[in-house]
């Protein structure tokens, strides 16, 4: 049976500090020479270590279809005489020559790519390296940050909801620590880290903080909040209060809300303050940071460290460079309208169309080049750009990315499919990718140029990115649920930026007005499709485009096709097979091989026959 982990006191030159132990497992010995793990070595200081099960296989054996589950197998490796069950089970042997060191690979494959640490496994099975504190994790351990429950050994998809550690405060996955009864979580090497009990220089206070065992409702001077499952400390000459985190927290830093650096202040003026992110008002009399060029900016402390708005850099000290405001231009004048744009070899020549082809888009956002509208046109090949979409900056900051991002015209179907992490559509245009290879974060160009505030067409307020991560609200043009929403502060309106990017007006070349966006109560059992020729209640419809003038009536479909962003002509790839976009047939509409209806719009082509959507093509190739 495995034993329960926990904490003793240890004093080393007059400080007291808790540290973990197992009543089994002993320190990995440390040595400098460079020696294989199953070297002569290795096996002389292995000589009173238990042999450890590896902890991938041991994650498995209890696989379910929840995204989390509990891990009740000792992490012991159990030599049997008979065939096991779990025929997968295999040792695992401590990697000397990377122990005394920094994690300088690719992080433990088995808690979400951690890289800190310095005692590491290797197991020769899998090709994968692991922490020691991954590795020798009980099932069950007693932790002084949460003393009123044991904390159970789980397995944590990427796929749940997220949650923060709340030691480290990064997104807690894979192999964790977990209390069911107050969602309490660590990852495992922060669970078995040595904690102070007095730490003599925090950020936040002048005075040495000493931990506060037991979890009480205080309130935390940094942040203004009362976090019960978060470590507490206390200064007993001024009745100072923080959380293990907060005290931390850094000076100065950078967020994607704000186009300036913002420092911590610990109360605010008098007055009326919102915060910057969530919007809510913020309470003057506990910390916050501010901007020191903005007299009326503000952020919550724990807003303006959410990992989706701080890149968790510390920038006291650091010179302060504004590289996004002074980027070189997209363009280069060559003479009175003619540029050369910085993603295309040739000049183009601004130019205002007469008359609307619909085969005609802009090669940035994928929309039609309506007429009267500026646009620039390639005078050696068939490119045509929005004269706004020529004026996007090659380098920007997002609201929805911590990271700088940078504009490109390399469309990701040469490798496989482009999705836009903010409308999850596939897009063939222009994109800002962040360039961190850590880090995989694009954008289509109209979700980029969202900014906040956002006067969305259809609602009367502003819109705002206020809602907090795992917050998914139904959308209130197209009822779906949205992973990206904007909503008003001042109502209950919610919109995803699938609909909020739709473009208001548009046109139909059997129609010689402009058709409006329309949804919710406009749809009525009277109104059909122009194209298809379905009734719009019988197909659920919920947005669709409308001429008051002529009555004419439009799937968002059937105008711009199921992804109005993906362009013909392109090719991409799906399951190891090429699958080529084409544009519309206006004289014959062929059967989707998969849906058997007639191709309103693009048509999908590969091997295995034709497609009239994305979604079709996925079903058939």
């Amino acid at each position: 049976m495995d034993s329960i982990g926990g904490f003793h006191e240890v004093e080393n030159d007059g400080e007291l500090s808790l540290v973990y132990h197992h009543p089994k497992y002993q320190p990995i010995p440390q040595t400098q020479t460079p020696t294989s793990p199953f070297g002569e070595t290795a096996s002389d200081d292995l000589s009173f270590q238990p042999l450890f099960l590896c902890p991938l296989p041991r994650s498995l054996k209890e696989i379910s279809n929840s995204d989390i589950y509990p891990i009740n197998y000792p992490p012991e490796y159990v030599i049997s005489t008979t065939r096991s069950q779990h025929e997968d089970d295999h040792s695992i042997l401590p990697l000397f020559w990377c122990n005394n060191k920094e994690f300088d690979v690719n992080g433990c494959y088995i808690c979400s790519g951690s890289n800190f640490g310095t005692d590491y496994y290797f197991c020769g099975e899998c090709d994968k390296i692991y922490h020691k504190e991954c590795v020798q994790s009980p099932s069950k351990i007693k932790h002084p940050y949460h003393p009123e429950h044991s904390l159970q050994l789980f397995y944590r998809s990427p796929e749940a909801p997220n949650i923060e550690c709340l030691c480290c405060g990064r997104i807690a996955t894979y192999l964790i620590y977990y209390c069911i009864k107050c969602d309490a979580v660590m990852h495992t090497i922060c669970a078995m880290k040595s904690i102070f009990f007095i730490v003599d220089q925090p950020k936040s206070h002048d005075h040495p903080l000493t931990l506060f065992p037991k979890q009480a409702s205080l309130t935390c001077n940094v942040c203004g909040l009362i976090r019960k499952c978060y470590p507490t400390y206390v200064c007993l000459k001024c009745s100072f209060v923080a959380h293990r985190d907060c005290m931390y927290s850094p000076r100065i830093i950078k967020i994607s809300r704000h186009h300036h650096r913002i420092s911590y202040t610990s109360s605010l003026q008098s007055g009326e303050w919102s915060c910057g992110v969530c919007r809510k008002s913020i309470d003057g009399d506990y910390g916050a940071y501010t901007c020191n060029k903005c007299d009326d900016y503000a952020v919550h402390v724990r807003c303006a460290l959410r990992i989706d708005v701080w890149d968790g850099v510390e920038l006291e000290g650091v010179p302060e460079e504004d590289d996004i405001t002074q980027d070189v231009g997209p363009f280069e004048i060559i003479s009175e309208g003619v540029i050369l744009h910085f993603l295309h070899d040739h000049h183009l020549r601004l130019e205002v169309s007469i008359l609307y082809d619909e085969k005609k888009v802009c090669q940035a956002c994928v929309l039609p080049i309506y007429e009267d509208t500026d646009h620039y046109s390639c005078m050696e090949c068939d490119f045509t750009i929005h004269e706004i979409c020529a004026k996007y900056r090659r380098r920007i900051q997002h609201a929805l990315h911590p990271h700088p991002l940078t504009l490109s015209g390399v469309s990701k179907y040469d490798t496989g499919n482009f999705e836009c992490d903010a409308c999850y559509r596939y897009f063939g245009g222009f994109v800002y990718m962040c360039p961190r290879k850590e880090c995989i974060f694009d954008l289509d160009v109209r979700c980029a140029s969202i900014c906040e505030p956002f006067n969305f067409q259809g609602h009367k307020h502003p819109l705002f990115l206020a809602l907090g991560p795992g917050e998914y609200p139904i959308c209130q043009v197209c009822k779906s649920e949205s992973l990206t929403p904007l909503n008003c502060i001042k109502c209950d309106f919610i919109v995803c930026f699938k609909c909020a990017t739709l473009p208001y007006k548009a046109k139909y070349k059997h129609d010689r007005h402009s058709l409006t966006i329309l949804w919710g109560e406009e749809v009525c059992n009277k109104d059909w499709c122009e194209v298809c020729e379905r009734n719009l209640e019988d197909t659920g419809t919920k947005l669709f485009y409308w001429c008051n003038e002529c009555c004419t009536t439009l799937h968002i479909a059937c105008l711009f096709g199921d992804e109005p962003y993906v362009k013909p002509g392109q090719t991409f790839k799906w399951r190891g097979k090429e699958v080529k976009v084409l544009g519309k047939k206006n004289l014959s509409r062929p059967l989707c091989d998969s849906c058997k209806y007639p191709c309103q719009g693009k048509i999908y082509s590969g091997d295995n026959g034709i497609a009239c959507s994305m979604n079709c093509a996925l079903d058939l190739f």
